[in-house]
């Protein structure tokens, strides 16, 4: 069957010859003189520095979104500024290197060349290679030499730049305190079984009030009315004719699924040499270990030595001991791939056949299935051709399979149609005067939709969602009472108070961090304890039921500790790089704000001309 795109065709062909031509730059792009897009203080920026950044900037982007993006799309986020940012910049530091004298002697490059992985040779650095590179990359050795250079001042001003920032230690000793800092808590839950009476239900002005206050809950959904049609396999399945000898064939090429021979459950514990595998078989024929002391003694598990089921050919020369012992019996040593070893039999899986007559039912269904999915595909050109001659829902369904359907779609309706994912996409899509397209399902199938109107956000009458307006009264008047009842009992609770005196089922959490997760507790639980002094109670909405909470304890960071030593020091480490950074970003604005720039946009435009 031919592979099928997510999106079938468009219904118009259009076909056409657009000539372009950039005026000044040639068929072949631009100039073989126009090398540089202006300049920046008294340094040139280079055609092939913008170019790379670009393809860098887009290669990047592409990444993030798994797939390579076009130009077009690259551009719309904005890449061609980023990389023409990118670049004017590094040259606004290279000029203010230049200004200021920082330069690196040829000894330094020297260095780094014959460091760099992609210009060595078996004896190390290799000239030719070296060459053969650059040739290939279009750059000259003294080009790319000067960037080194280059690049090698451009680190010396930045490190001149933030040099000296000292490590913020106040804010790493705040910050590990804060972190490190735990709580102990005692909590216990209150919910509608401990209400001492029940909730009497609403009044007809409850539910008028309710209603009138919680519009939003009873408002219905942006609503798009779309007529479509379809046609599944499972539609035109019953229509398909199998051959008994095209499912005696499936059944052959699968036959390993449906006869199998009798297999083994079995453990396989290996040993260094044959003399410490028979002295270990000993052991267990005389008692004096089992397989489980065995297997502990050599510092595994179980699981480690777990063969899953076998058949006989895949033990190998343990396979005729193996498959005539019981359950639980241990033979060997034989020889296995990786030494000597002992087997253990888990269970015996018996052989298992199912016949052709057995098996012929799902095996034709599958076929017809398939044969369904066949038929639609090849179908589907024509169906096109009917789109693309104007035919509308009504006529595709009056002349093809396909079924006709009109659906309120909303994001919660997933019945029918909606609940293919495809179609809910392009629910969502679609416009009112879209020309209509042929899109696959994921079973085979195939449909076209129409955007006939949208119902806007409408709030539903009262008669119609009465019961729902009471029954949303009556959780939030029933919650009202059993945070009212929590509160009542959390007025008796004192420090020392037990919860289980006051009928409460206590849990006690100790050493609770500001990133522990307690079941059972509503989301807002850490911040709460986060927020309370030692003996305080509070209590908490837990959606359905509430939560009496006490504060216990407040436990300190032990500072001593080696982790929170190395914790303490990487806060330290990472806000003193990032106070760095903020003062090199501020530099580096100034610096472009006080550099004269020339950049022609035209010589811009056309390199960018050359990625579309």
């Amino acid at each position: 069957m031919a592979q099928k795109s997510n999106k079938r065709y468009g219904a118009w062909i259009i076909v056409g010859v657009i000539l372009v031509g950039l005026a000044g730059f040639g068929t072949g792009g631009l100039s073989g003189n126009i090398r540089s897009i202006g300049t920046v203080g008294d340094k040139e920026v280079s055609v092939t520095s913008y170019q790379r950044a670009l393809n860098q900037q887009i290669r990047a982007l592409s990444n993030q979104f798994g797939q390579q993006l076009s130009f077009q799309q690259a551009q719309a986020f904005g890449v061609d500024q980023m990389a023409l940012s990118q670049v004017v910049l590094l040259r606004t530091l290279d000029n203010e290197a230049d200004n200021l004298g920082i330069s690196v002697g040829d000894e330094r490059v020297l260095q780094q060349l014959q460091a760099t992985p992609s210009f060595q040779g078996g004896g190390g650095f290799n000239r030719e290679t070296y060459r053969m590179i650059l040739q290939q990359t279009g750059q000259t050795a003294a080009e790319y030499e000067a960037g080194l250079r280059e690049e090698a001042a451009r680190t010396l001003l930045q490190g001149a730049v933030v040099s000296g920032v000292p490590t913020p230690d106040a804010y790493a000793d705040a910050m590990v305190q804060y972190i490190g800092e735990g709580r102990s808590v005692t909590w216990a839950t209150v919910g509608a079984d401990d209400l001492t009476a029940p909730v009497p239900g609403p009044t007809p002005e409850d539910i008028q009030t309710y209603y009138d206050e919680n519009p939003d809950a009873f408002t219905a959904p942006e609503t798009r009315n779309i007529t479509y049609v379809w046609l599944t396999p499972s539609m035109i399945v019953d229509q398909m004719t199998v051959s008994d000898a095209a499912v005696a064939a499936l059944y052959d090429d699968r036959i390993a699924d449906y006869v199998q021979p009798e297999r083994r459950l079995v453990e396989r514990l290996v040993y260094l040499d044959q003399e410490r595998a028979t002295a270990a078989k000993a052991r267990i024929d005389a008692g004096e270990a089992t397989f489980e002391d065995l297997v502990a003694e050599r510092g595994l598990s179980l699981s480690d030595i777990d063969l899953g089921d076998v058949s006989v050919e895949d033990l190998g020369a343990a396979g005729e001991a193996a498959f005539a012992a019981e359950p639980g019996d241990v033979v060997g040593p034989f020889n296995a791939t990786t030494g000597p070893a002992l087997f253990r039999v888990n269970a015996v899986l018996a052989a298992t056949e199912t016949p052709l007559d057995d098996a012929a039912p799902l095996l034709r269904e599958e076929l017809a299935m398939e044969a369904a999915r066949e038929y639609i595909n090849d179908q589907a050109n024509g169906m096109i051709d009917l789109i693309a001659g104007g035919a509308s829902m009504q006529d595709l369904a009056a002349r093809t399979e396909m079924e006709l359907g009109t659906i309120d779609w909303t994001e919660e309706v997933t019945d029918g149609i909606a609940a293919y994912d495809n179609f809910r996409d392009q629910a969502a899509l679609v416009r009112e005067g879209d020309f209509p397209e042929l899109f696959d399902l994921s079973d085979g199938g195939i449909f076209a939709l129409n955007l006939d109107g949208i119902t806007p956000p409408t709030l539903r009458p009262l008669e119609d969602v009465r019961e729902d307006v009471a029954t949303a009264w009556q959780d939030q008047r029933q919650l009202q009472a059993i945070v009212e009842q929590a509160e009542a009992i959390a007025a008796d609770i004192l420090p020392l108070t037990g919860f289980d005196t006051l009928g409460l089922e206590p849990k006690i959490e100790e050493g609770l961090t500001r990133r522990s997760f307690v079941e059972g507790t509503p989301p807002d639980f850490n911040d709460a304890i986060f927020g309370m002094e030692v003996g305080e109670v509070q209590v908490l909405d837990a959606e359905d039921r509430a939560i009496i909470v006490r504060l216990d304890d407040i436990i300190a960071p032990d500072l001593t500790d080696e982790n929170v030593q190395a914790q303490r020091d990487a806060l330290g480490e990472n806000a003193a790089a990032g106070i760095a950074q903020d003062i090199f970003d501020a530099y580096a604005t100034r610096l472009s704000q006080d550099t004269e720039q020339s950049l022609n946009q035209a010589t811009i435009n056309a390199v960018n001309a050359q990625f579309q």
